[in-house]
C-alpha cells in the first residue's frame, strides 16, 4: 500500500548525444518503465519517479583519459559544474519522504541545467 520506486539517469526524451548507441536507447527505455510503472503502481500507493542527471564526473575512473568527458558534462550544464553524489543523495531522500508525497510520475531534474524543462 505504499513505497517509492526511484530510477536514476533517465531522459529529457529531446536532448541526444551523438556516440552515445545503446545507452541512450537504454534511457529512453527507462523512461517508458518510469511511466507505465507509476500508472500501474499509482493505485497501489507506490510513487515511481526518475533522477535525471546530466551525468556523474565523480563515478567515472580516475583516469587522465577520463578527464574530457568529465569536463564535457561539467561544460554543458547551465551552472557550469555538475551534481555530485551527495545531491543525488539528498535529492533522493528528499523525493522518497513524505515531504515529495504528492510527486510521481515524472522526472526531478538535477542535471545543473545540462537538461531543460
Amino acid at each position: 500500500g505504499s513505497g517509492v520506486i526511484l530510477f536514476f539517469g533517465g531522459s529529457d526524451g529531446i536532448y541526444k548525444q551523438p556516440g552515445m548507441g545503446s545507452v541512450q536507447i537504454g534511457m529512453d527505455v527507462v523512461e517508458g518503465i518510469r511511466r507505465q510503472w507509476a500508472c500501474e503502481l499509482g493505485p497501489l500507493g507506490v510513487r515511481v519517479l526518475t533522477l535525471l542527471t546530466g551525468g556523474i564526473p565523480e563515478t567515472f575512473p580516475d583516469a587522465p583519459e577520463m578527464e574530457p568527458a568529465k569536463q564535457a558534462i561539467a561544460d554543458a550544464t547551465l551552472l557550469g559544474r555538475a551534481a555530485t553524489l551527495e545531491d543525488v543523495g539528498r535529492v533522493a531522500a528528499f523525493v522518497a519522504s513524505d515531504r515529495a508525497r504528492s510527486m510521481t510520475a515524472t522526472q526531478v531534474n538535477i542535471s545543473c541545467g545540462a537538461h531543460g524543462d
